[in-house]
């Protein structure tokens, strides 16, 4: 087989398969309107809940900190290009959340790959709830320990598996709020069976992160846990981007030695770093509790108003209302039903979902109002 008949197979199957992915390009595609070809459609497929990332507080910040520190940072956090501004956001982070220390990462992605593969050794287990994000099972995949998946938010099974003897070290991985099931994972029962057997508890709370708990401090601080390593993602309730990890002093220095991402990477622009400080402080003021509750009563108003007769709503309480279809065609048919409508949403179809669950992701913000929620209900329930 040549390397291009390699290539063609694999998007072939793809294709029979209704899988393949692609790309849109839009003039806009955050907050409450997309734009894409001319034309301008309700968004309900931004990770955008607050609506922050057209905030203009944190645009000026931004702007500001490119005039002070230019557009980009220079180089990794080790050579030149760990800056003031970063270095005051990952104590305001730590100050935030509860924790000694954070350490900034250009992505959530990077931030899973790194501290995993820093950590993990051949004879540790990672024990990792089965619907965990792509960047955390394939780290764990790719890192020489072994790895067991634990069914969905099942802890007895969590228990049975970190029960069976281990020569090295246990890691639990979890998400706070799942990113294709919007539902949340019971991390207090988690971190407890995690505690009985030493080992230590991981958290991505990227979508948790700034839209739970008080002041926006996440799931973790929502069920009064505090897990060994947090991990938490700006793409999503901050509006902008990058990751930081939430740890001790100890874990801190070890991940600045071992950490391939974070030692290898430039590091994000300072500007970027000063745009997070604004963001935070928003998500902290009353502000932000005023923009958390628009978006609890938008999810409450859209969960009332749908038609589950027809349609099968995931059990959501979060910003991400996944509507399962099943199959890949039937969901992106459903999809372009909608577009053509006026409203965007996406077909998630396998790999990234289990087989047999292709789903519609829809995702309400902040920005969204309440007759934009009627309208989707009412194009949703006529599809249905």
């Amino acid at each position: 087989m040549t390397w291009q008949k390699k290539i063609d197979d694999a998007l072939a199957a793809r294709r029979s398969a209704d899988a393949l992915r692609r790309r849109y390009p839009v003039t806009l595609g955050a907050g409450r309107w997309l734009q894409a070809d001319g034309c301008q459609y309700l968004n309900f497929s931004s990770n955008d809940y607050l609506g922050l990332s057209h905030h203009p507080q944190i645009i000026c910040a931004w702007q500001q900190g490119a005039e002070r520190f230019g557009v980009g940072s220079g180089g990794s956090g080790h050579v030149s290009g760990y800056s003031i501004a970063h270095q005051a956001l990952e104590e305001e982070l730590a100050q935030w959340l509860g924790y000694s220390r954070a350490l900034l990462f250009i992505s959530g992605f990077a931030a899973n790959q790194a501290v995993i593969a820093a950590l993990m050794e051949k004879d540790d287990r990672i024990v990792a709830d089965r619907l965990s994000h792509a960047s955390l099972l394939e780290a764990a995949s790719l890192s020489p320990a072994t790895l067991r998946r634990f069914s969905h938010n099942d802890s007895q099974h969590l228990a049975r598996l970190l029960a069976t003897p281990c020569p090295g070290q246990q890691l639990v991985v979890t998400e706070g709020v799942f990113s294709m099931d919007g539902d949340s994972a019971p991390l207090a029962e988690i971190h407890a069976m995690a505690q009985q057997h030493n080992a230590w508890l991981l958290v991505d709370d990227a979508h948790g992160i700034g839209v739970t708990g008080e002041e926006g401090r996440g799931s973790c601080w929502q069920q009064q846990v505090k897990p060994e390593l947090l991990v938490v993602t700006f793409g999503k309730g901050f509006g902008v981007s990058g990751a930081a990890i939430l740890c001790s002093d100890s874990v801190a220095d070890y991940l600045l030695q071992f950490a391939r991402h974070l030692i290898y990477s430039t590091s994000m622009p300072p500007a970027q770093a000063q745009a997070l400080r604004a963001s935070l402080a928003v998500i902290r003021s009353h502000e932000g509790d005023e923009r958390r509750a628009k978006l609890a009563m938008l999810i409450q108003r859209f969960r009332a108003g749908i038609n589950t007769r027809s349609l099968t709503l995931a059990n959501s309480d979060s910003a991400i209302q996944p509507l399962i279809v099943g199959d890949n065609q039937h969901a992106l048919r459903l999809a372009d039903t909608l577009r053509q409508q006026g409203c965007w949403v996406t077909a998630i179809r396998p790999p990234t979902v289990p087989v047999g669950t292709a789903r519609l992701r829809l995702t309400l913000t902040q920005a969204h109002e309440t007759q934009d929620i009627d309208r989707l209900l009412e194009v949703l329930n006529g599809a249905g």
